[in-house]
């Protein structure tokens, strides 16, 4: 019985506790915030080739993050073999095994350049042992016409017998004065990288146009997608173009066309080898849905799986092939639908005798004898286990937060409330442990970001250090979301605001009418987009919320188009902010004068998704209308801010804040 396979013995592989930097007595002495507001534990995990061998990241203090290596035998000690503190070199993202000896992983790094934030991407291999630590993605010359950051990406791990790995790169021609070598390549190609040495062979020529490509796992370039950039403007085309190469070889045929902002048209995702289809997303029915594209000329399609109310947004994939075996989508929860019976079978057995835990297989041996597993749910985190069917064994390994391990967290209910106009706005509901309602509770609506995105049921690290704080929190996926369909979806939440923010505020007033929230004690808290609509509700609603709190929000529409347009994307992201009375009317900066409540701001000096100018410029705004305000900056952060010490510190700062 698989309910028989936890507890076969713990690990020694549970080494969450031995590897944070405060180990578990620490951990005990942690306050709330620094307990809610420490990054993931463990940052990304893999399973070696042949099964007997993890590789995962560790998140330290102070950004640092190290690279360990263990055996998956029962009492194997984890060796250190990388670390990286997010300096000039840039941090580890993920690492990933070539061959049961050697590695690939990606850095990344942001910097101030002249007063631009840039980001710099580079793919590196290391043994296993440690050593021989090679850069697999293009060298950067002196002699480069101008600068490209991309460290390119790997599409296929599959031909890994011989340390090798396809990989695109990213090619910048070079100035000729004084050598007759300089190379004419541009664009993103595709080569053969061996992992080893960090020679390269050309696969598929640079093009200047191509943003990525799709392999079929097998070694085989079958789909490119390329996107038009004027030179004079500097502007991306909205439309990116996508080609197929027939499985018996030849020159890019055209496949299908996708638009950026209306996600109009078939966007592939994943090469099917075994029936020569690409996998992608294609609305139906005014809603995204996994369709299949034949790779033979003919355009043939056929839908894979529709949902009639919700978006099918994942393809799921496994295996050092990328094989297909199902698909998912979000309801009141995520569900996954396995195409794969061997696996259907296997993971639904897996979450059951895991009390019902979601469970997503991470990674697998080659041979398929081996899983690694995630399992999680709104009152986990989350855990990795190692499953062997034929030992019948299911071995816990790490958990994702050490900290809030001896934290009894709240469960997360669905629920839907009416808004103004009748239409019920699905969210969810975090109480305060213990508690099965928020009568006389303190609350706070949490929008989540985007707005092209929507909240999902699950653990979320804000909303239950609210809710252990004793707030009833409601995250609302207001009209504005995505993952409902373009219904719902609106003009998205800019051009619709009025639409979107009036829910969320709607939702506010539900907490107090209907759940019997104290109407003094309401506040709305948000990130981004989320920011940007706390911000919007003090003026939509200004009595309702009694304080503000905006975490990298945009605050000036007109504003963010001009910064947008001296990008790459600026015409893309003119276009999804639009034109008209909802600039000047939608900006809570330009807006000030109606906000009552006071307002709290947090943003980080290099984010590169709202520029920490935004949030100035809202500080000015108010400050020019006597209201109070406060802007917390962090330096050198992301947009995510991505420093426990960062968001420990703004946890306190929120709490001390917001009415309780």
């Amino acid at each position: 019985m698989i309910s028989e396979w936890i507890g076969r013995g713990v690990s020694a592989l549970a080494l969450a506790a031995a590897l944070s930097p405060l180990g578990t007595a620490g951990a005990q002495e942690m306050d709330n915030a620094a307990r809610f507001g420490a990054l993931e534990s463990i940052l990304d995990v893999s399973l070696s080739p042949d099964g007997n061998r993890l590789a995962f990241i560790d998140q330290g203090k102070q950004r640092q993050r190290r690279l360990y290596i263990v055996e998956t035998r029962e009492g194997a000690e984890p060796r250190q073999i990388l670390s990286s503190d997010g300096g000039s070199a840039g941090n580890l993202s993920w690492c990933g095994w070539v061959t049961n000896a050697r590695l690939a992983c990606q850095t990344f790094a942001r910097d101030d350049v002249a007063g631009d934030v840039l980001a710099a991407t580079n793919i590196v291999a290391i043994d296993a042992a440690g050593g021989n630590l090679k850069v697999l993605s293009n060298r950067r010359s002196d002699r480069s016409l101008y600068a490209d950051y991309r460290g390119g990406s790997v599409i296929d791990w599959s031909s890994t017998d011989n340390g090798s790995l396809l990989m695109t790169r990213s090619y910048v021609p070079e100035g000729n004065t004084g050598t007759r070598i300089a190379s004419r390549a541009e664009g993103l190609g595709v080569d053969r990288v061996d992992s080893v040495s960090g020679a390269g062979r050309r696969v598929e020529a640079a093009n200047r146009d191509a943003i990525h490509y799709l392999s079929d796992g097998h070694g085989n370039v079958r789909v490119m997608a390329t996107q038009g950039f004027t030179s004079s403007t500097g502007q991306f085309d909205p439309t990116i173009n996508f080609s197929y190469r027939p499985k018996e070889g030849g020159g890019w045929k055209s496949l299908s066309q996708t638009d950026v902002v209306t996600d109009e048209g078939f966007k592939p995702a994943a090469v099917d080898a075994a029936t020569n289809r690409v996998y992608g997303f294609q609305k139906i029915g005014g809603r995204k849905a996994v369709v299949a594209m034949a790779l033979d000329g003919t355009g043939a399609t056929s839908t894979i799986y529709a949902h009639p109310e919700v978006d099918v947004d994942n393809i799921i994939r496994i295996g050092r092939n990328g094989r297909i075996v199902g698909v998912s989508y979000a309801t009141d929860q995520r569900k996954a639908v396995m195409t794969d019976a061997p696996l259907a079978k296997l993971t639904n057995a897996l979450s059951k005798a895991l009390d019902g835990r979601q469970v997503v297989i991470v990674d697998a041996s080659a041979d398929e004898s081996r899983y690694l597993v995630r399992a999680e749910s709104d009152t986990d985190p989350g855990a990795y286990y190692l499953f062997t069917p034929k030992a019948g064994e299911l071995r816990p390994l790490l958990v994702s937060r050490e900290p809030l391990s001896n934290t009894t967290l709240s469960p997360v209910k669905a629920v839907t409330y009416p808004a103004a106009d009748g239409t019920k706005v699905p969210g969810y509901l975090t109480l305060p442990p213990g508690r099965s309602d928020a009568k006389g509770l303190p609350a706070i609506v949490m929008p989540h970001g985007g707005p092209s995105a929507r909240d999902e049921w699950g653990f979320d690290w804000l909303a239950q250090y609210f809710a252990q704080s004793g707030y009833a929190v409601l995250q609302p996926n207001y009209r504005g979301s995505s993952g409902y369909g373009d219904a719902w979806y609106q003009n998205n939440g800019f051009q619709s605001w009025k639409i979107a923010v009036g829910d969320i505020a709607d939702g506010g007033r539900w907490l107090v009418s209907a759940q019997g929230a104290d109407p003094a004690k309401l506040s709305i808290v948000g990130w981004s987009y989320g920011g940007y609509a706390a911000l919007q509700s003090g003026v939509l609603a200004p009595d309702l919320f009694k304080a503000i709190v905006a975490i990298a929000p945009v605050t000036d529409l007109q504003q963010l188009k001009d910064e947008e347009s001296r990008q790459g994307a600026g015409r893309i992201n003119a276009k999804f902010i639009g034109s008209g009375p909802h600039i000047r009317e939608g900006s809570p900066a330009q807006n000030a004068a109606a906000i009552k409540a006071p307002v709290l701001m947090f943003h980080g000096s290099f984010d590169q998704n709202v520029e920490i100018a935004q949030s100035r410029t809202m500080r000015r705004a108010l400050e020019d209308k006597a209201k109070r305000v406060e802007l917390i900056e962090y330096p050198e952060l992301s947009h995510s801010l991505e420093a426990g010490e960062a968001r420990a510190d703004m946890l306190r700062k929120i709490s001390a804040f917001l009415p309780h």
